[in-house]
């Protein structure tokens, strides 16, 4: 018990020290990865609106008093799909380990090709000209495609590059490979895949592949991320927050991208990870002993 407590509070602390590495850095980056979210909020076709209400917005006695009521589906704008929204009997919004809502950043650049094919979907080709650019994809990453698609939203015929937006036979818009996840899957141990369309599996998709294969192996899709183009490939934290809804399917998300221009840093916040990630062991087959 000790060790398995020792081993979460160690990542917490290491995290704290990343960020303060961070913070205090001259060059350091904070990007905003997330779509506001308002009544131009797109969901998939059978989801309800996006509903805000405000309850009181007057002066109540001395003071201001401010209070709302929002309502709206799990799956619209930038958001989280939990590993149980296509997959019976794994992690639900909830359960999700806080571990894996961060992770270094992938960012896997397809504008050029989806530009001329909107059905395009990142190949394993794809992810081999990152790894020659920048080596192995590192443990606990967040593999994002970034096509371009930022600039569409929240035009729905753009975003769903269809006139008929009701009808997801007629979408068009690009996303991963099912071979490329599954290569994921085989060869790397990631957190996340996302994509900055509305869904992990491309517009003409039938049976999801994708959306299958990341909830039966408890990965985590993200969806709709937003402005890609301002984080650089390599050298990226991502943070993915979700509302820890009970028994959720994902929910909406706040991402946040943090990268320092001064490489020297990020390789010192990879130094401490790495070093944490050892004491955990550590600590934890002595607790064990």
């Amino acid at each position: 018990m000790i060790g398995s407590e020792a081993t979460p509070l160690l990542l917490l602390i290491s995290l704290d020290a990343a960020m303060a590495i961070f913070y205090h850095g001259e060059n350091a980056r904070v990007v905003d990865l997330t779509f506001t979210m308002n009544a131009s909020s797109i969901y998939w076709p059978g989801s309800p609106d996006f509903n805000f209400t405000i309850l009181n917005r007057n002066e109540v006695g001395t003071h201001w008093y401010e209070t709302n009521y929002f309502a709206t589906a799990e799956h619209g704008g930038t958001h989280l799909d939990a590993p149980a929204h296509f997959s019976k009997g794994k992690w639900r919004t909830h359960e999700i380990p806080v571990e894996r809502l961060v992770g270094p950043g992938v960012i896997i650049d397809v504008t050029s090709k989806a530009t001329t094919d909107h059905d395009y979907r990142v190949q394993i080709s794809d992810i081999e000209v990152w790894e020659t650019k920048y080596g192995n994809i590192p443990e606990g990453a967040i593999v994002l495609m970034t096509s371009g698609w930022t600039k569409r939203y929240p035009d729905k015929g753009q975003v769903f590059g269809s006139e008929n937006t009701t009808n997801p036979e007629t979408f068009h818009f690009p996303a991963f490979h099912e071979d490329a996840v599954e290569w994921l899957i085989q060869h790397r141990n990631i957190s996340i895949v996302g994509v900055d369309t509305p869904s992990v599996d491309y517009g003409q998709t039938k049976t999801f592949p994708v959306h299958q294969l990341l909830g039966a192996n408890n990965i985590i899709g993200l969806e709709n991320v937003a402005y890609l183009d301002k984080v650089p490939e390599h050298g990226a934290i991502i943070f993915a927050g979700v509302t820890k809804l009970y028994d959720g399917s994902g929910g909406p998300a706040r991402v946040i991208a943090i990268y320092t221009t001064d490489s020297s840093t990020y390789n010192t916040l990879i130094t401490i990870g790495i070093i944490t990630v050892v004491l955990s062991l550590l600590i934890f087959r002595f607790c064990r002993l």
